[in-house]
């Protein structure tokens, strides 16, 4: 029996939209028809989540011309090469400027089809069905589209936003334990960032997150879009504040390029990038060690790493770092804690400490 848990509303005045949460919502054809303008649907997912759900979410689109594309699954296909099939698909059958794209699938899914919607014929709906967890709680949300380049993570890209967000959570009862974990690191970001009566709820129910309990993930994956969505509705296209969510992610992004894409997931990364600011913060005296020994425990607790790969010494980190979206006329800005809760953008540090702090791994 279906059953709406929660919807989160992003507010971004003209462009707002539902984040729905719940279970039993991926085959509801009311929740895909009523943000569809025209007559045909494009759904774009991957090897791994194709068989398992394409045909339920075809059946929900019976009333329109529903048309797919499988895209290879993982990391390393989020490729400029990749992105290209989408058109290929589009063009073949015609698709025209009313068309609506459906992304379903987790974070590379949802990034490759959200920025295949901002490019083909200068711009088309797209609406965002994530089967992760970490696509549910984040990229899903907030309009960041995009592709990898090999010397550079999300380099090129689109701020598109959907028309709604269809997270059903009964689609991570076939994810693996490896991706789940790799979910919860974002949602422990969120607790970080500006929620720490949030980090504290997940220090107490961590090990129901990791059983799967639905009354858990639906509270987690709420949360976590209230989280989000007050974040970008404040600064939708990252002027400022919006760089809040990149905690980890300067750190993190260096890991994934420098070991190559898929060999860390994304959420493995960002666990690790997240200690490593912690880290950082403690060493510029932000932070206290007691919080940072918990932020350890917690991400720990979450089989996540805490520190990054022995292969990248701190000079392949630093210049790694130096391509990032956040370095801006030349220096270096990073996300680091005043205390758990209490994050800043900042470039106002000494670069021989982080270099530093970095060598200390």
């Amino acid at each position: 029996m279906q059953k709406i848990t929660k919807i989160v509303e992003v507010d971004l005045g003209d462009r707002s939209y539902p984040i729905h949460v719940g279970s039993g919502l991926l085959d509801d054809p009311e929740l895909y028809s009523e943000q569809i303008a025209g007559g045909q649907v494009m759904v774009v997912t991957n090897e791994t989540v194709a068989p398992l759900y394409l045909e339920r979410v075809q059946n929900a689109l019976a009333g329109f011309q529903c048309e797919s594309v499988v895209l290879p699954d993982g990391e390393r296909y989020k490729t400029l090469e990749t992105w290209q099939s989408i058109f290929d698909a589009l063009l073949k059958h015609r698709f025209n400027r009313q068309c609506t794209i459906v992304a379903l699938g987790g974070g590379v899914v949802g990034d490759m089809a959200g920025y295949a919607a901002a490019s083909y014929q200068r711009g088309i709906n797209f609406i965002q069905v994530p089967t992760t967890l970490l696509a549910q709680v984040d990229s899903s949300v907030g309009g960041k589209t995009g592709v990898n380049h090999p010397l550079g993570k999300n380099m090129i890209g689109a701020f598109h936003q959907p028309q709604c967000v269809i997270a059903d959570t009964d689609t991570l009862n076939t994810l693996d334990d490896r991706q789940l974990s790799a979910g919860i690191s974002e949602v422990i970001k969120y607790g970080l960032i500006n929620d720490p009566e949030f980090f504290l709820w997940l220090e107490q129910n961590i090990s129901a997150l990791l059983a799967r309990d639905p009354e858990a993930l639906a509270f987690a994956i709420e949360r976590s879009c209230i989280d989000k969505a007050n974040v970008v509705a404040a600064d939708e296209l990252e002027a400022g504040q919006r760089a809040l969510l990149n905690l980890g992610h300067t750190f993190g992004h260096a890991i994934e390029t420098g070991v190559g894409y898929g060999e860390w997931l994304h959420g493995e990364a960002v666990a690790a990038g997240m200690c490593m600011a912690a880290r950082f913060s403690v060493a510029l005296g932000w932070m206290s060690q007691q919080e940072e020994e918990r932020i350890l425990d917690l991400v720990e607790q979450s089989q996540l790493p805490t520190r990054p790969p022995e292969s990248l010494d701190a000079e392949r980190i630093l210049e790694l770092m130096a391509v990032d979206k956040k370095v801006l006329d030349g220096r270096l800005r990073l996300v680091l804690m005043h205390g758990i809760g209490k994050s800043v953008v900042t470039d106002d540090f000494d670069m021989e400490k982080l270099r530093s702090t970095l060598s200390s791994y």
